[in-house]
């Protein structure tokens, strides 16, 4: 979709108004001044004095208007610049301007900045996602056309056998599940890129639902339990639930939520019993589509989706460092309505 043009016709820079302005004001004591001599047939139009008084000041205002112009109207064609450099593609563009002249033109500056580094983010983020999406939608579906053309051109002089034929299905039958968990998560992220209405919960509750879902495994919550976290209800199992099923799924029997607070901030701690994750795999893990449990349907967007499920509440998630087995996500986020 095109973005919305602005209608074209003539304005005036700001340049000129500023200029305009400072002239007009000046322009009033001297037109009065001119007038009331005019009046007056006794008095001369303008003296020495006074035609040295008025070209001072004249020299003054355009002194001034050339400092409003240079401390408001450099800036802001600067950032123009910028703007036309940055939609070019040029993210070398993306830097503080050598003068600002104003807070207010440096507030503005600062948030275009902002504003700009996060869409190129976003843009790379897209590029590469679409990347690793072709590449695990490409692997089953490989799958299932070598298989089904197998069965296809079956030769009927040396059929294929009843376990070489029960194998090509259960294959195909394997590789459609896969394409649908991972169309069921790529809508969980499309779901998490859009912000929910605000909500809070505490972990007192949220370590009741989790133990209800998954009702073969021990759940503990320990802290301060009853702080309310600015987190929606559906946001928080999402998020939770992601961390609990990956725990369970590497072979952790019991999940730990020890809540802390500092100020506005809550900070949770999601600690598990199980294997643990490699060192050389710590770097990785927030990867999209990065999975050590591939062979057995992992899709590796389970913290992906956790993360920006959260990011979208202004909250985020880490790795913390352990001295033994098993693996601790500290969840900051901040602190509810009491």
């Amino acid at each position: 979709m095109p973005a919305p043009q602005v209608k074209s016709k003539w304005r005036p820079p700001l340049a000129l108004i500023v200029y305009s302005v400072l002239l007009s004001i000046m322009a009033l004591p001297i037109i009065s001044i001119i007038w009331f001599r005019a009046t007056d047939s006794a008095a001369s139009l303008t003296t020495t004095t006074e035609a040295g008084a008025l070209l001072v000041v004249l020299l003054v205002t355009i002194a001034v208007a050339y400092v409003l112009s240079r401390n408001i109207t450099g800036p802001i064609n600067a950032l123009i610049s910028r703007s036309d450099d940055i939609a070019r593609g040029g993210r070398s563009a993306i830097q503080p301007l050598e003068s600002y002249g104003t807070r207010e033109v440096a507030t503005l500056s600062q948030s275009f900045l902002d504003l700009a580094s996060k869409l190129v983010d976003r843009s790379e983020y897209v590029r590469s996602f679409a990347v690793h999406v072709s590449h695990e939608l490409k692997s089953p579906l490989t799958s299932i056309r070598g298989a089904a053309e197998l069965m296809r051109d079956d030769d009927d002089e040396q059929p294929m056998t009843r376990a070489e034929r029960q194998r090509f299905l259960d294959n195909i039958i394997t590789d459609t599940k896969r394409l649908d968990l991972l169309l069921a998560r790529l809508r969980e992220l499309a779901y998490a890129e859009v912000p929910m209405p605000a909500g809070q919960i505490n972990v007192m509750e949220l370590a009741r639902m989790l133990q209800d879902r998954f009702s073969g495994y021990v759940i503990t919550a320990s802290g301060e339990v009853a702080v309310q976290i600015a987190l929606p209800l559906e946001a928080a199992l999402v998020v939770f639930g992601n961390l609990a099923e990956n725990a369970f799924q590497n072979g952790a029997t019991h999940l730990a939520l020890d809540v802390q607070t500092d100020g506005r901030s809550v900070y949770v701690l999601v600690s598990d019993n199980g294997s643990g994750i490699l060192q050389a795999n710590r770097e990785r893990i927030f990867q999209p589509f990065f999975s050590t449990r591939r062979q057995n349907g992992g899709t590796g967007m389970g913290l992906e989706i956790a993360r920006t499920m959260l990011a979208s509440h202004g909250a985020d998630i880490t790795l913390h460092e352990t001295s033994g087995d098993g693996t601790v996500f500290r969840i900051t986020a901040l602190r509810g309505e009491l």
